[in-house]
């Protein structure tokens, strides 16, 4: 049997031409994933270093306060001052030390990285929703779209942890099933 040369070459190129349109859709879509991955990273880092720089600026008034008393003639009242400053203080500390703790957590995230299963960093599209696995930090909206930011150690976290496409899981009742995972 004879084939026509200029028909196969044709045939080829179209071929070519077919896989690289689905290769460039594709990448196109993973772009857009680790950019809203991203995106959502930065939300969650903005967030957290906000905590810190709160913080910080509270524990520095606190302290300026502190200072800033004189001796009165009424020393309980002045005692009294120091210590409610003192409090106000360690309450602040220990809010830092937990943003900090945070910003551990978001450091060892990799935006870029792909996984079949689900784990910090994850993108996670379920049947109830979009799921951003990180820090704790509630839902938020990038580009139009809803995404829970959840911690790996919430309730929801638990269970999406090491899950992977096509898994279902009970939760509140309800019966997730994990369509995607980015």
């Amino acid at each position: 049997m004879l084939y026509n040369s200029n028909l196969i070459e044709r045939i080829l190129a179209q071929f070519k031409f077919r896989n690289q349109c689905i290769i460039f859709k594709n990448y196109a879509s993973l772009y857009r994933m680790n950019d809203i991955k991203e995106k959502l990273y930065k939300l969650c880092l903005d967030y957290v270093e906000q905590r810190i720089a709160s913080a910080e600026q509270a524990i520095r008034a606190a302290r300026e306060s502190a200072n800033d008393d004189t001796k009165s003639s009424a020393g309980d009242k002045y005692e009294t001052g120091r210590e409610m400053m003192q409090q106000e203080i360690d309450r602040n500390r220990k809010q830092l030390d937990e943003s900090r703790k945070l910003r551990l957590v978001l450091n060892q995230i990799d935006t870029s990285k792909i996984t079949t299963i689900v784990q910090n960093g994850s993108l996670v599209t379920t049947n109830f929703g979009k799921f951003f696995i990180s820090i704790s930090k509630g839902q938020m909206q990038v580009d139009g779209c809803n995404y829970f930011v959840v911690s790996s150690i919430s309730p929801i976290g638990i269970k999406l942890m090491k899950q992977k496409e096509g898994d279902e899981f009970d939760f509140n009742g309800k019966n997730f099933k994990i369509e995607k995972i980015e």
